[in-house]
């Protein structure tokens, strides 16, 4: 008996507790967060716009080649001593200007100074070597179809630019029909078919392998029959140094050449970044396709700008676009004095 009431006993003292710890619960309510920081000030009344890509900066994509010639700015202007010759030397050749046009530079400042600084007196020699024609032909003789021939080794952008002179060419109102003439690597000719897609042209391709004078007669027969303004024709990369390649560019471009076609211009694509192995390439290919102007490619890059100097001033052929990036309107006409004053940073 006295064990059920123990028993009892603690049973009530412990419902009794319970309560009790309940009831204080009840009474703190739900806990309070703290008070939260008040927002900041907006410390900024206006924004900055957005900057315009849409037109190609010769001088910011020039940077690499400018920073050469930035030496050359801390020389005092007059006479030109030896000290000067060799800076001026240094800085020249490695901008790829090349020997020919560094020997006639030092030659004029040597002789008559530099009155108004070396900078401005190497402006004046550089726009000097250039050649003062560099209009693109787009027009043929009665009822021939005008056509661009595209040449140069692998690997230099010329599929690429190809399709970017279609968007332009297509942007002034011509009709435009690609000939997909490099046939030796599939990957080209699907290239160039995707840029006929995006630039809304049309193209003439056949499987790998084929003739590339067929793919180019085809094309022009076509762009003949359908009224076409311009055949953009490109060609499989050739190595400059080999013979037997050379001579099938040759029999391409005297296919391209025949009624109802007429090559109006035929454009050597040389990437920029090869430096003075340029010339050996303008060497070749001119003999073998009658090169009329030059597109100089990835100036963006690691490329010296002055190796345009140097192909103008040796062959007279003209540089008549510049790749300045990848963008499809980074494809630019190539203007001399614009040029030079972003590669002396003028």
């Amino acid at each position: 008996m006295t064990t059920l009431v123990v028993v009892a006993l603690v049973v009530v003292v412990a419902v009794v507790a319970t309560l009790i710890v309940r009831g204080r619960r009840s009474t703190r309510g739900a806990p309070v967060a703290p008070p939260r920081a008040a927002a900041p000030e907006l410390l900024v009344s206006e924004t900055a716009p957005l900057p315009d890509l849409t037109r190609v900066n010769v001088r910011d994509r020039l940077g690499n080649s400018r920073g050469l010639f930035d030496r050359l700015r801390t020389l005092s202007p007059g006479t030109i001593n030896e000290d000067d010759a060799r800076a001026v030397e240094e800085v020249l050749l490695r901008s790829d200007v090349g020997r020919e046009t560094t020997a006639v530079a030092l030659e004029q400042l040597r002789r008559r100074g530099a009155p108004e600084g070396i900078v401005s007196a190497l402006r004046e020699i550089l726009l000097a070597g250039f050649v003062t024609d560099r209009a693109l032909t787009t027009a043929a003789g009665p009822g021939r179809v005008p056509v661009w021939l595209f040449v140069g080794v692998n690997g230099v952008g010329k599929t690429t630019t190809i399709g970017k002179v279609a968007h332009f060419q297509r942007a002034a109102g011509r009709k435009v029909l690609l000939a997909a003439g490099d046939t030796f690597r599939a990957a080209a000719a699907d290239q160039l078919e995707q840029w006929a897609t995006r630039t809304g042209s049309d193209i003439v391709r056949a499987g790998e392998g084929a003739d590339p004078g067929s793919v180019v007669h085809d094309a022009i027969g076509r762009a003949h029959a359908r009224a076409f303004d311009l055949v953009l024709a490109d060609t499989a990369g050739r190595r400059a140094n080999s013979a037997n390649l050379l001579d099938e560019l040759a029999k391409v471009r005297r296919v391209a050449d025949r009624e109802p076609g007429q090559v109006v211009e035929t454009l050597l694509v040389i990437d920029g970044t090869t430096g003075q192995n340029a010339l050996s390439q303008v060497r070749e290919f001119h003999q073998a396709a009658h090169v009329s102007g030059i597109v100089l490619t990835k100036l963006d890059g690691t490329a010296r700008g002055g190796i345009a100097v140097a192909l103008e001033r040796e062959f007279a052929l003209p540089v008549k676009l510049v790749g300045l990036g990848e963008g499809v309107d980074d494809l630019v006409a190539f203007d001399p004095q614009e040029f030079v004053d972003a590669l002396l940073g003028a």
